[in-house]
């Protein structure tokens, strides 16, 4: 939601109501307004993804999905914010779809996650292009119970707010990416998934932490920011933290010098591609 490598598309093209939002791009949700096709969608998903779980997500998006008690019918906003505003101060808010970037990080940055109102269809369980209320509550809010992941997160909407006046919301999407959406952990039991990407995923789920095919690498950030991501299919490469504080303590620095090596790191590649008539000569004396 919100974070992707090209801008948001013209709010016409998208599936949700943005017609009724606030102007911090909320929507109430319609808690008694789903159909029982709906709820039938959300407890086939539900039964599906948490019995995967049980055997390839990290214990902590267990011990949030078993906090939150979720049962077999679309999940009460309101009632599951009460819960969690508990134990770490976050709190859930309805949004009718993608939202900017500024928007979304300022959600994170106050301790509000940003669930879609809308549920995906049958005929797109195992695959969905727009973030639906499924991939948000169940993938991401089980994680927001961990007092480290938590602040993370909030962290992370405060250096998106830095990004985006830096010009920089491409690199540091990719850390989202790699982390909050498809990140992986280590665990006495081995590799276990953290991401909502991959834990809403009946396919990537177990593809993530048992097949031969991916690269699975060790949390390295300026990495991360140099490396593009898919969106259509299985990502070729997962990074790694030994635990939550690993990845909170190495984001913590100021971005602001990564981001403009890296974007020197980008120029000088550009450049190489270009014939020698084309390419860039830094002045006299500067770096190169």
């Amino acid at each position: 939601m919100g974070m992707n490598e090209h801008p948001l598309p013209d709010t016409a093209g998208l599936r949700g109501d943005y017609g009724a939002m606030a102007a911090d791009w909320t929507v109430r949700q319609p808690a008694n307004g789903y159909s029982a096709e709906e709820h039938d969608v959300w407890r086939t998903l539900l039964r599906r993804q948490s019995l995967l779980a049980q055997r390839h997500a990290c214990p902590e998006f267990l011990d949030g999905l078993a906090a939150l008690q979720i049962d077999e019918r679309i999940p009460d906003f309101e009632r599951a914010s009460d819960v969690l505003r508990r134990r770490t101060g976050w709190r859930i808010v309805g949004v009718p779809g993608l939202i900017p970037d500024d928007a979304f990080y300022g959600h994170l940055a106050a301790r509000r996650f940003p669930v879609t109102v809308w549920i995906r269809r049958r005929d797109e369980f195992d695959y969905l292009a727009e973030p639906d209320l499924f991939h948000d509550f169940f993938g991401h809010v089980p994680l927001l119970f961990d007092p480290v992941f938590a602040d993370y997160l909030q962290a992370y909407g405060r250096g998106g707010l830095k990004a985006d006046a830096l010009g920089a919301i491409e690199m540091l999407a990719r850390l989202y990416w790699y982390t909050v959406e498809f990140g992986l952990i280590e665990t006495p039991e081995g590799v276990r998934a953290y991401g909502a990407g991959i834990l809403s995923s009946g396919g990537e789920l177990p593809y993530c932490v048992e097949s031969a095919a991916p690269h699975r690498i060790g949390f390295d950030l300026l990495r991360i920011m140099r490396t593009r991501y898919k969106i259509d299919t299985f990502q070729e490469t997962y990074f790694v933290i030994r635990d939550f504080r690993e990845l909170f303590d190495a984001t913590a620095p100021d971005f602001t010098p990564y981001y403009a090596e890296l974007a020197r790191q980008e120029v000088l590649a550009a450049d190489a591609l270009l014939p020698a008539d084309r390419r860039f000569t830094p002045p006299a004396g500067s770096p190169r």
